[in-house]
């Protein structure tokens, strides 16, 4: 049975149709992301089923005791603790507690209300939100302070915190990661690995669409597509659909040319006029091919710098900090022309402040720096939207910038990142956010620096934006130091890891993928009970508890059952692959043969992640037991 179905649904905002009657369905455990231009309607589409938005035409119907949550573009406000706020996001829970709590409820319902509280397992409750806050990373501390205390961007983590937190049958994410380090980010591509529930995901983070979904939902020109698999392949489909629309479009057009020149050339011949006239029948049936609408393809182009001689920068023992008090100690690195460095580290921990120390923005409390004389740093951060200038248009700003250059080497700057000529002369108030961000990049980059400085610079971009970015960034000669939560931007861009934690600033390694088992690890580690009050945690902390044998049986069983598992998956979908790889199956005759096997793909690799994460959970498990 389908948990949500959108039949014939028409939405009309401000005069103009976003979708005209669209049809999407939701089966139970499906994970689906919803793609498509900023203002096509995505996050409309999600307010229409929650029922704050009516609809102009159509229906949409959830099944019926379906829970359903939803993560708003809002942030929660009040004296309440963040612990208390994800609590509350259970509304359930928080009438049937509030029922529990009455003494005028009656005996008989009082049992009814007790039961549905077991059911849920409302006890466990308050360690399950816990977890869930500390994935996105707030301690047992901060737990316990109240939700004004914090920034938006960290709200917006409690509001996710709150959405995850309900457990519920169909899950609605409008842009998850947006406010998350790259930390909570794989946080949260795990715990969507192991979510039983159905998922919507809107989100311009391509690797996230790849890992996290089995299918994709296009809305485009008001009606909604699917596509089995993740982004990747939804680009390779539409890729050669535009093709085979080209082509039949083109056969067409060369038969139409052929008829309507035989029309041309005996319209006005007595003898030829019943087959002229029998062509022009001819012409007026042959079938219209569909579109192939070629959106606009978005560039980006940085300056190109002067070159400097290595270094451009360097650091030996440099110290750096507020009030006085060190925040990074000891800093050593190195900095040439051509580099490319992400930083890793959790929010907090200084990726910003050494962003900040690099630019000459902030000074160094001890230790020595090497600078390039020449030396020119373009120095992107989110936060700099606040410094623009409403009532102002980009024009303003860059002349501004820019006090010698003529209109026309203003211009040009800001067609550099798809600003063009209409949105130059718009009010920066009427701007979106990702035409914000492209404002800020070309301030950046106004003189030519050698080296960019880019602190999550792709939140308000779309997803053909990201890639403009990523071949930008592939072209130019200079130094890239990069801060984001997108580990796909990492892998296309970086070539340096340095990892910034424990006031530290060390090269890491590995690659993304060996990053995310060094996360899982340490989370694992700092998670093993240790220094209980009871009896067995006074033991000391390098002391093996004493386990009966016989009780790890299940564990191991557990374990056992989840590498056979993963082995049968593995096994069919390397066959499925091999299907898919045989160039027969991409037949005309077979279309429905190549549908179902990608499909079957899509599922497979969502069940072999789900595998995989029960097969270590059972290993940790054991190995925490002493019986690894």
């Amino acid at each position: 049975m389908s948990l949500l179905i959108l039949s014939g649904v028409t939405i009309r905002m401000a005069g103009r149709t976003l979708l005209n009657q669209a049809d999407l369905t939701v089966d139970p455990g499906r994970r689906i992301g919803l793609v498509g231009r900023n203002g096509a309607g995505k996050s409309t589409l999600f307010k229409a089923i929650t029922g704050s938005v009516a609809l102009d035409g159509g229906d949409i119907r959830l099944a019926a005791r379906a829970r359903l949550s939803y993560l708003k573009q809002e942030a929660p406000s009040g004296p309440q603790s963040l612990l208390e706020t994800v609590l509350r996001g259970d509304e359930e829970r928080e009438a049937l507690m509030a029922e529990a709590d009455d003494p005028n409820t009656e005996p008989m319902r009082l049992a009814e209300v007790h039961d549905r509280l077991h059911t849920i397992g409302a006890d466990a409750a308050p360690a399950r939100a816990a977890t869930i806050l500390a994935g996105l990373g707030f301690d047992a501390a901060t737990q316990a302070r109240p939700v004004d205390e914090f920034s938006g961007g960290w709200r917006m983590r409690v509001a996710l915190a709150t959405a995850l937190f309900s457990n519920p049958d169909i899950l609605l994410l409008d842009e998850p990661t947006n406010h998350l380090d790259l930390e909570a980010t794989l946080w949260l591509e795990t715990w969507l690995a192991k979510f039983p529930g159905a998922c919507l995901l809107i989100s311009h983070d391509r690797g996230l669409l790849d890992r996290c979904v089995d299918s994709i939902a296009h809305l485009d020109q008001a009606k909604i597509s699917l596509t089995p698999g993740g982004y990747d392949e939804f680009v390779r489909i539409r890729t050669e659909r535009a093709m085979q629309l080209k082509s039949q479009a083109e056969k067409v057009a060369d038969q139409k040319a052929h008829l309507q020149q035989f029309v041309d050339r005996f319209r006005a011949s007595a003898a030829k006029a019943k087959q002229a006239q029998a062509r022009i029948k001819a012409i007026a049936k042959l079938p219209q091919i569909e579109s192939v609408i070629e959106d606009t393809v978005t560039r980006f182009n940085f300056p190109e710098p002067a070159q400097l001689a290595p270094p451009i920068l360097s650091m030996d023992g440099v110290s750096v900090g507020y009030d006085g008090k060190p925040l990074l100690r000891n800093i050593s690195l190195r900095i040439d022309m051509g580099d490319r460095i992400a930083l890793l580290g959790a929010n907090g921990n200084g990726k910003s402040t050494l962003a900040k120390l690099i630019a000459g923005r902030m000074e160094q409390m001890g230790g020595k720096t090497f600078r390039g004389p020449k030396l020119r740093v373009g120095f992107f951060a989110q936060h700099q939207e606040d410094e623009l200038i409403g009532h102002e248009t980009p024009i303003d700003h860059m002349q501004r910038a820019l006090p010698t250059a003529t209109l026309q080497q203003v211009r040009s700057q800001l067609a550099r990142f798809g600003i063009d000529s209409e949105r130059a002369n718009t009010k920066v108030s009427a701007c979106s956010g990702g035409e914000k961000a492209r404002l800020l990049l070309a301030l950046a980059t106004r003189d030519a620096p050698q080296m960019l400085i880019l602190d999550e610079p792709t939140n308000h971009l779309d997803i053909d934006a990201k890639d403009a970015m990523v071949r930008a960034l592939g072209a130019y000669s200079g130094a890239v130091l990069l801060i984001t939560h997108d580990p796909n931007l990492v892998e296309l861009v970086a070539d340096q890891l340095w990892l910034v934690a424990d006031g530290q600033v060390k090269p890491y390694d590995g690659d993304m993928d060996e990053y995310r088992v060094f996360l899982a690890e340490r989370a694992r580690i700092s998670g093993r009970p240790a220094g209980r009050g009871d009896a067995t945690g006074m033991q000391g902390k390098h002391a093996k508890k004493q386990v009966d044998n016989k009780a790890l049986n299940p564990l191991r069983k557990q374990a056992k059952n989840a590498e056979a598992k993963l082995a049968k998956l593995t096994e069919e979908l390397k066959k499925v692959e091999e299907t898919l790889a045989n160039p027969s199956i991409y037949q005309p005759h077979r279309m429905g043969d190549m549908i179902s096997a990608k499909t079957r793909l899509s599922d497979l690799k969502r069940e072999i992640k789900s595998a995989e994460a029960e097969w270590m959970e059972a290993e940790e498990a054991l190995e925490a037991a002493g019986a690894a």
